[in-house]
């Protein structure tokens, strides 16, 4: 039967039926139904839920490819379809609106709850709702498999209702990705490659140097600042990934800070700024992977690099295959520029500035040139993905299973608020080792702990300061520190303010690191922090004032 069915599959143009399949080419261009319906089945059933149980919480798929994904996405369409268009989706770089889905998904009540992706998700996307990831592809980087994993560590407070924390997340594994790094711990990482908007960035920051290294006067330096200025502008500072690089985003937002770009700013640019999500709209991809192949001509050419000539291949091999679909419109309007870009003459003279004109009248057609591609072929025969198996991530115990510990902690400190040692942790006050050991018993009695946790606590700063980032500081305990210090200094506005924010991160977080003085929100008063608000002497009274304060929860 099943023979009839794979003879009966439309396999290539030319009615070739294959023997065999290689593994590798599954859910690359051979997509099987039974099998994505029998994943979406376990993770419908088997995932963690939220809503009261209604509602699958925020799930990640991890696709092979884009094909894959759309058909995944097209597979739960199909089972679920009062659920289709919205519950589901795809979220890669294909999307041109990718960014828009990554913001709906960040929303704790707005779909979509399943983002099926492929690269764009993996690292760097922080949404504390996601319960469920499923690697529905091989990974053989163990630092990107453990970045991905990442995903799901992040904690989430009330997400199943008031008081009922995240405290778990479930990783579906269904290309023993698991096995494989158990089985080779000592496998290397190859290096990760950037994502096209992010190489695209950095280009153009190489760009502005290489011009102004070459002292071009034209406009093409002016039009590629602008170029870069607006997609900085296109920033949301609201964002949670814009807002880790805030400051530098905020500085080149200001359209003066591109009149001279130092080595600094273009460290900044490339380090810090490049890759964040804009609202900038640059086209589709085959637009973008045409900017970088003239990007890279142009680097090549102003520093005369012989490897030059490869990209003036591809870029008259791509003339040529616009040239083939001359009766389109469009491509007509620019037949004669196609035509020119084929001759040796065009070449003998060019320059960074024809080559931006050819990259600004003809990335918008880069994507009628269709790429031979095999093709994709599905199936629906009956497959199983065997029986579950549940294993612990160590590796991932410094996420949920300390949001697990820091809550059981918690309701412990409520249960014996009258404890003294915790007064005293409360009110700032010096402890001893014997409180520390009073405290340490109490919570191995209660099951809360055990000795190994309490020693890994030890390397972390200890008990003590940790229980402190439970409790917090007592606000007249926080206000009492610096109470001789704003008598013995006329403080201004500003400082006032700056030892307000001291006295609030005390109460919420227990102890402060004087390193926070140098980033936001102490920098959003002045750009160098504690420096720039008070004088140098006043600045280490403050810190060791801080300092004094935290070692109070340490005996």
């Amino acid at each position: 039967m099943e023979k009839a069915e794979w003879d009966a599959i439309e396999w290539d143009d030319e009615g070739i039926i294959p023997d065999r399949v290689e593994s590798a080419d599954l859910n690359r261009w051979l997509f099987n139904k039974d099998t994505v319906d029998k994943v979406l089945e376990h993770l419908m059933t088997h995932g963690i839920k939220v809503a009261g149980g209604d509602r699958l919480g925020k799930t990640i798929i991890f696709a092979k490819n884009s094909d894959h994904a759309k058909f995944i996405v097209e597979r739960f369409d199909a089972n679920y379809p009062h659920h289709k268009g919205q519950f589901a989706r795809l979220i890669d770089y294909s999307v041109t609106y990718a960014q828009s889905l990554i913001d709906d998904f960040s929303e704790a009540e707005k779909a979509p709850h399943i983002a099926v992706s492929v690269d764009m998700l993996d690292t760097g996307i922080d949404v504390p709702e996601v319960v469920n990831l499923v690697f529905f592809k091989i990974v053989r980087s163990r630092t990107k498999f453990w970045q991905m994993v990442g995903r799901g560590t992040r904690t989430c407070q009330d997400l199943f209702g008031p008081g009922q924390d995240k405290e778990e997340f479930i990783v579906f594994d269904f290309c023993q990705n698991l096995e494989f790094f158990n089985e080779n711990p000592q496998v290397t990482d190859g290096p990760a490659a950037r994502p096209i908007g992010e190489r695209l960035f950095v280009s153009r920051v190489d760009l502005i140097n290489s011009l102004v290294e070459d002292g071009s006067k034209s406009s093409l330096l002016v039009d590629v600042k602008s170029r870069l200025h607006q997609e900085v502008l296109g920033m949301n500072l609201e964002n949670f990934i814009v807002r880790q690089a805030r400051r530098s985003v905020e500085r080149f937002q200001n359209a003066e800070a591109w009149d001279t770009l130092d080595l600094d700013a273009r460290l900044a640019l490339v380090e810090e700024v490049a890759g964040l999500p804009t609202a900038f709209e640059d086209g589709g991809l085959a637009a973008k992977q045409f900017d970088l192949l003239i990007l890279n001509a142009q680097l090549l050419l102003l520093r005369g690099d012989a490897a030059f000539a490869n990209l003036q291949r591809r870029i008259i091999s791509f003339a040529f295959a616009l040239e083939r679909l001359s009766n389109v419109p469009t491509v007509a309007k620019e037949l004669e520029l196609l035509l020119a870009i084929q001759t040796d003459e065009y070449w003998q003279d060019i320059t960074v500035e024809i080559l931006e004109d050819v990259r600004r009248r003809l990335r918008n057609l880069a994507e009628l040139i269709q790429p031979k591609e095999r093709k994709n072929v599905i199936t629906d025969f009956e497959d199983s993905i065997g029986a579950s198996t549940t294993i612990d991530l160590p590796e991932v115990g410094s996420g949920v299973d300390k949001v697990r510990f820091k809550t059981k902690t918690r309701k412990f400190i409520e249960a014996h608020s009258d404890n003294i040692a915790l007064q005293k942790i409360r009110r700032g006050e010096q402890l001893t080792p014997a409180d520390l050991e009073e405290l340490g018993r109490m919570l191995i009695s209660e099951g809360i702990a055990d000795k190994e946790g309490l020693e890994r606590l030890q390397n972390e700063g200890g008990l003590g300061m940790f229980l402190r980032s439970l409790t917090g500081l007592d606000r007249a305990a926080a206000k009492a520190v610096f109470s001789d210090f704003a008598a013995a200094n006329q403080l201004s506005a500003n400082q006032t303010e700056f030892i307000e924010l001291i006295i609030n991160s005390l109460c919420e977080n227990g102890v402060v690191d004087p390193k926070t003085f140098y980033e936001s929100p102490f920098t959003d008063l002045d750009d160098m922090g504690i420096m720039g608000v008070f004088s140098k002497a006043q600045s280490a009274e403050i810190i060791r004032l801080v300092r004094e304060t935290n070692q109070t929860a340490a005996a």
